[in-house]
C-alpha cells in the first residue's frame, strides 16, 4: 500500500528533527540528523518490560535511512545497557554494542512510511500503525 506521496529524499528531508511516537507499551523520542544517525530514547509503560529496560537500557543510536518509502534503523550502539561492561577503568567490553549493530545488520527495524508532513507522520509497523509528532 503506497499513500505516500513523497519521493524517499523528500521523507528523509521531512523526517530530520526531534519526533515523538508512542507504540503499545512503550514511548519514544527520536531525533534524525542530517548526518543519516538517529538516537532515540525509549520508556517502557508496561510493567512486565521493564527489566527489558533494564538490561538494554533506553538510548540508542544508529543509522537511518529511506528506501522505496520504508525507513530503516539500523542500531549501532547502546550506550546504557549492562552488557557494555567496563572493569576497573582497564578494559571495556561493549558486547551489547556488538550484538546490536550485528543483529541489526541482517533484521534493521523496517517501517513503512505511510504519510508524512512537517508536524505528524504515519507509520506501518508490521500490522499495527505508529502516529509520530515532530518537538519543535
Amino acid at each position: 500500500m503506497d499513500n505516500s506521496k513523497h519521493s524517499d529524499i523528500e521523507i528523509e528531508i521531512l523526517l530530520l528533527g526531534k519526533w515523538r511516537f508512542d507504540k503499545p507499551g512503550e514511548k519514544s523520542t527520536i531525533q534524525f540528523k542530517d548526518d543519516m544517525t538517529y538516537e532515540q530514547t525509549t520508556i517502557q509503560t508496561f510493567i512486565f518490560s521493564k527489566p527489558k529496560e533494564l538490561l538494554i537500557g533506553n538510548k540508542f543510536m544508529g543509522v537511518w535511512y529511506v528506501n522505496q518509502k520504508i525507513l530503516y534503523l539500523n542500531v549501532k550502539r547502546i550506550p546504557k545497557s549492562v552488557f557494555n561492561l567496563e572493569i576497573s577503568l582497564v578494559f571495556k567490553a561493549p558486547i551489547a554494542d556488538m550484538v546490536a549493530s550485528l543483529g541489526s545488520m541482517f533484521m534493521p527495524e523496517k517501517y513503512e512510511v505511510m504519510r508524512i508532513n512537517n508536524s505528524k507522520f504515519l507509520l506501518m509497523d508490521k500490522d499495527e500503525s505508529i502516529i509520530g509528532t515532530k518537538i519543535k
